[in-house]
């Protein structure tokens, strides 16, 4: 690219294979690519997944350019039949293929450094666009290709990662970051305890402003199950006046959101409650009925985790429950096992049994079955216990066996947080 062209901005992905849109392939690629262009400074504006249908991939990159000013094609330039990413960007151009007698030569004698005879097919491989610059592929037989196109660029790039990152990296270092220092930063919050319209109620208001900004702050809120995630992105040519920027932003939030936000940082729920624990010299033990040992199994997930987590125990029947953990019978009877007063039993148990500092249980009904009029399927009592108290909530919540139980952990590692802040 030459310093009289436009740096481009916005971008655009089309990963193209028709076996990505089946379960068996995932397109990984777009999210290399997305990351390695976000610290140019360039932004992605949409991605799409495209069948090797010729026609369609022609039309979905006229598509691209009419809203970007790089559209990055990855995969279709092997040699059979249906590769037909260059013919479809010929079509979409109107630039006609030539093949290069230098990279039919080059393919022939890679084929003859393994002796082999080059299949005629590989000729396909050859075809550029014409006023295409090549990008040599050392890792496999097809090349790249770059083609300034009006005010916009196309790049094709090989499917296999292995040779898709280098040329890509090749590229972004020698066509496209020398032409700008700007960078693409971004934070994440991370929000447990409040569902996403009660976050977007609070938020929006708040970052409405930042549009305004002298570098305007762009946001978008997630949810999971259990969590909620508020991304702030922001194109800056100063990385110090990004992230002083982002800094504000942060500060901004968390004054309404207080201390529902469990990491700024990039740190899962497990990590912080893994570093509150360190920070306290505190020692945990779990005890789970309808989990089944997820709490324990995130907590130990984090590297070190031996220095906190005591022990944990799995007691599902009401038997374990008693047996395991001192819970009476009768208090079972009187209350159900789903009930506040057996899960605090449950923590204080396993707290004096392991001898530690800090406890979490949890008990409920994951479903599809079990659940009654009273405690429907969904109903989940989370409990912590310490040497001078405890605490329970009750919960409802929705989806099926597997959201259930992954929004009952996040509660119960949410809890021991909130305990220790």
């Amino acid at each position: 690219m030459t310093s009289t062209e436009r740096y481009p901005r916005r971008a655009e992905i089309i990963a193209v294979g028709s076996e990505l849109l089946t379960p068996f392939r995932t397109d990984s690629n777009s999210l290399y690519i997305t990351a390695k262009l976000n610290e140019i400074g360039i932004e992605v504006g949409a991605k799409c997944v495209a069948a090797d249908i010729e026609s369609e991939l022609s039309a979905f990159l006229a598509a691209a350019l009419a809203r970007a000013d790089l559209v990055v094609l990855t995969g279709g330039l092997g040699p059979t039949a249906d590769d037909v990413t260059r013919e479809a960007v010929a079509a979409a151009l109107g630039v006609p293929l030539e093949e290069d007698p230098r990279l039919v030569e080059g393919i022939r004698m890679r084929f003859a450094a393994r002796g082999l005879d080059m299949p005629q097919v590989n000729r396909r491989q050859a075809l550029v666009l014409r006023g295409a610059v090549v990008l040599p592929n050392p890792n496999g037989t097809a090349p790249g290709q770059w083609l300034d196109h009006g005010a916009g660029h196309v790049l094709l790039l090989p499917g296999p990662p292995r040779e898709m990152r280098p040329m890509l990296e090749r590229v972004l270092a020698e066509r496209l970051a020398p032409m700008s220092n700007a960078r693409v930063l971004r934070r994440v919050l991370k929000i447990a305890g409040r569902p996403e319209s009660d976050v977007e109620q609070v938020a929006q208001p708040v970052y409405a402003s930042w549009t305004r900004w002298a570098l305007p702050v762009a946001t978008s809120i997630l949810a999971a199950p259990g969590q909620i995630e508020l991304h702030f992105s922001v194109r800056s040519e100063t990385p110090d006046a990004g992230e002083a920027t982002l800094d504000r932003a942060v500060t901004e939030m968390l004054a309404v959101l207080g201390d529902d936000v469990f990491s700024t940082d990039g740190r899962s729920l497990e990590q912080v409650v893994g570093d509150l624990l360190v920070a306290r010299g505190w020692k945990v033990a779990t005890a789970e009925s309808c989990t089944g040992g997820l709490v324990a199994s995130r907590l130990t997930n984090v590297p070190g985790s031996s220095a906190y987590v005591e022990r944990g125990v799995v007691c599902y029947s009401n038997t374990s429950k008693t047996d395991l953990l001192g819970v009476t019978s009768a208090l079972i009877e009187e209350h159900g096992a789903v009930s506040e007063p057996v899960a605090v039993a449950m923590a204080t148990g396993i707290l004096a049994r392991a001898g530690v500092d800090l406890a979490v249980s949890v008990t409920g009904i994951a479903g599809p079955g079990g659940g009654t009029a009273e405690k429907p399927v969904g109903t989940v009592v989370v409990a912590a216990a310490w040497a001078n108290g405890h605490r329970a909530r009750t919960f409802r919540f929705l989806g099926g066996r597997e959201q259930v139980r992954s929004q009952s952990a996040q509660s119960a590692l949410d809890l021991l947080r909130r305990v220790m802040l």
